[in-house]
């Protein structure tokens, strides 16, 4: 999380302006590599994460704040990675090319109308 924080300080001294802003983790880990966080793991990140806006930038901020995975997500994994309570959507990579992108983008929907 470190690594995390450092890049999103970065961000954060540039940023007057939070409204437009999505922000996207995915693990260096993950990059090409087609491995993909538990949704545990991604859920634990994107927590950490969204304290560290909350203590940094502020709360109203972190409530708003749009944080989304992009580590090899695919059709078989969408749905329990969009039940993550921190998981506001994905950045989504080679998968986008597939017709399993439908499903992908279900996900994303359903958990937007709950």
């Amino acid at each position: 999380m470190a690594v995390v924080a450092e890049q999103t300080k970065a961000i954060a001294a540039k940023v007057s302006n939070w409204a437009n802003v999505v922000l996207a983790y995915e693990p260096v880990w993950a990059i090409g590599t087609g491995k993909v966080a538990t949704p545990a793991q991604a859920q634990e990140v994107h927590n950490d994460l969204r304290k560290w806006v909350h203590d940094n930038v502020g709360a109203e901020v972190a409530a708003s704040v749009r944080i989304i995975y992009g580590g090899s997500v695919n059709g078989g994994n969408c749905k329990e990675l969009a039940a993550q309570p921190d998981v506001d959507g994905f950045l989504v990579g080679g998968a986008s090319l597939k017709p399993e992108f439908i499903d992908i983008i279900k996900s994303a929907t359903v958990k937007k109308s709950d």
